[in-house]
């Protein structure tokens, strides 16, 4: 017998079993995650914290069925082998979500401060140039973005050297962005001014689809990068859109980044990054001007 606090006598609760976790269609051992995460942070700048393991199981279990293995370690065993197969475990790791006009204060400032200045600036000139990044582009939605509104505000764009770099390490996720084929749904926010920019595709219900303008998908160019490798290009840039990206990585990978992209932006231009995300200490050539919006300093 225990007793409550008042004094009088209660029964011992009998403790339920604990259920056992049902048994995983492939081995998966702490060394098994460890050593993919830490391949993970290696190639990729990717942190996946202890909760990530159920997440990574699930995703990875489809490259084991795929390549008929039987256990993670097999995995490892194959992923050190094969330098092919980084691309495949990049892909199944990597997490996509966005959609046009995602945050779109950040769309508002840059019409205002990229797109219409810019406008504004070539009194009649022809042949001005303007580059525009977004790095870690998901399927296409915000680089298009970015193009529809640049494509709205600067009406004789193709006088002029205007261009989108979109680039993202998942190949799966450039290539539906090299596509420009969406649900029609994916449109629903967008506002009715932008929509002259997407083309209905045949379609019925739930098939029902949209597809990026022509001319608004020769102002982007995609391509697959790692941002964590050497950057093969060498301009600068007006304005980098890099959302949602950085909270996939540690403090040390992040600082780092945040630095290259620094370099990359021209004096007095911009830098946009995700609601979620904040940088970890001090950015010189950086001012913090609105919502998640920095400008690079002189």
């Amino acid at each position: 017998m225990s007793r409550n606090i008042s004094g009088a006598a209660t029964a011992i609760a009998v403790s339920e079993p604990v259920a056992a976790e049902p048994p995983r269609e492939f081995a998966f051992s702490d060394a098994d995650f460890r050593s993919l995460a830490q391949f993970a942070h290696e190639q990729a700048g990717i942190a996946l914290a202890d909760s990530k393991r159920n997440l990574v199981y699930s995703r990875l279990s489809r490259r084991l069925r795929a390549l008929g293995l039987t256990s993670f370690r097999q995995y490892r065993e194959h992923l050190a082998a094969d330098p092919a197969e980084l691309e495949s475990f990049i892909n199944a790791i990597s997490t996509n979500l966005t959609k046009f006009f995602r945050e779109a204060h950040h769309f508002d400032h840059f019409r205002t401060h990229v797109a219409l200045p810019f406008t504004q600036s070539t009194h009649g000139a022809v042949g001005r140039r303007l580059r525009v990044w977004s790095a870690g582009c998901s399927t296409g939605e915000e680089p298009y973005t970015i193009a529809v509104v640049l494509k709205r505000e600067i009406r004789d764009v193709d006088r002029h050297d205007v261009k989108i770099l979109a680039t993202d390490i998942d190949t799966d996720v450039v290539g539906k962005g090299i596509r420009g084929e969406y649900q029609a749904n994916s449109i629903d926010e967008v506002p009715k001014t932008y929509r002259e920019f997407f083309r209905p595709i045949d379609g019925k219900h739930e098939n029902a689809s949209v597809k990026v303008d022509e001319a608004v998908q020769k102002l982007v160019t995609f391509r697959r990068l790692n941002l964590m490798e050497t950057w093969p290009f060498h301009g600068i840039f007006d304005a980098i859109f890099c959302r949602n990206v950085m909270i996939y990585f540690d403090a040390a990978t992040k600082t780092t980044l945040v630095e290259r992209l620094t370099q990359k932006i021209k004096p007095g231009g911009w830098l946009y990054i995700g609601h979620s995300e904040s940088l970890i200490g001090a950015h010189p050539g950086l001012r913090l001007v609105g919502r998640t919006i920095y400008r690079r300093e002189a």
